[in-house]
């Protein structure tokens, strides 16, 4: 097996608040130059291996981009077209795997089937999304509210709606940034403590209106995340006043935003007055999500020895 020294990005607390800084600070200057048309390619002759178990749109395109403009090559592999969807173990795959590329980003269900990856993975391993986080996305987030209204530390973001990946994620993000998440879901369908064990980064509240009140950043997602299709009558039943309209953003601070990850069901967990409103920022949060990448995969590339 790998010994400990290869970093992985399996969830946000696997970086300290320094490296997610710096990310973002290499974010900042790796976008610059790609508005400015600048040539930067760190990345030449490094390859990166892209396992898709769930469908993606964002996070294909957005590492594949970002690597081809960092000089990369891009491989890309899907359960139905490898032997990932023939049994084989994923230990083998991932020792076979990464003996032929320099980095491997997955997308999957459970997170256990990315940790048990990266265990026998001789380079870098990226979650693209499982179940239980979704950490390029949180980074995307980030920067985009840096970008917009300066520093989250010390801020309040309102989670509306399912405590699902980006939920979780959010409240990693807030113990390690030094800000605070109000969480309202359905009564059904709250944090599971496992996974949002106790702490001063976050408050749960009943009426999603009291989540947002003074809120910095109104967020939210569909009501049925990918793998609970067979619940989205129970789940469109019991999420109705969990949608984000004007209404409830009137509760927010008057300068607050608001995001989504995308795909947005119109009309469900948001109105179309608010996803395509002033406060909403969700298509610079998209295109975010190319640049974060890049300065992910350049960190765990390359390290800090980057101009």
């Amino acid at each position: 097996m790998p010994d400990g020294s290869i970093r992985h990005f399996l969830q946000l607390a696997d970086f300290t608040r320094d490296e997610i800084e710096h990310v973002f600070e290499r974010s900042r200057v790796i976008k610059d130059r790609f508005k400015r048309y600048e040539f930067y390619q760190p990345l030449r002759d490094r390859t990166l291996a892209m396992v898709f178990e769930k469908a993606s749109t964002r996070t294909r395109v957005s590492f594949e981009a970002g690597m081809y403009q960092m000089g990369g090559s891009v491989i890309h592999i899907t359960t139905g077209d490898s032997q990932l969807g023939r049994a084989e173990p994923i230990e083998d795959t991932a020792r076979v795997i990464s003996r032929m590329v320099d980095l491997v980003m997955i997308r999957t269900y459970e997170q256990t089937k990315i940790e048990r990856f990266a265990a026998y993975s001789r380079v870098p391993v990226i979650n693209g999304l499982t179940n239980e986080y979704h950490p390029c996305q949180i980074l995307a987030d980030i920067f985009t509210f840096i970008e917009q209204r300066g520093a989250i530390a010390g801020r309040t973001v309102a989670w509306i709606g399912d405590a699902n990946n980006m939920a979780y994620t959010w409240l990693q993000a807030a113990k390690l940034l030094g800000f605070t998440v109000h969480v309202s879901t359905p009564p059904a369908y709250a944090l599971d403590p496992k996974l949002a064990p106790p702490g001063p980064h976050f408050k749960v509240f009943d009426n999603p209106r009291d989540a947002a009140r003074g809120a910095h950043l109104v967020t939210t997602d569909v009501w049925t995340s990918m793998g609970y299709e067979a619940e989205n009558e129970a789940r469109r039943q019991a999420f109705t006043h969990w949608r984000v309209d004007a209404a409830l953003m009137k509760f927010a601070a008057p300068d607050a935003l608001f995001m989504h990850c995308l795909p947005a069901h119109r009309g469900e967990e948001v109105t179309e007055e608010v996803l395509e409103g002033p406060q909403s920022v969700v298509w610079d949060e998209a295109e975010n999500r190319l640049h974060v990448q890049k300065a992910l995969m350049e960190y765990l590339l390359l390290g800090r020895d980057v101009h």
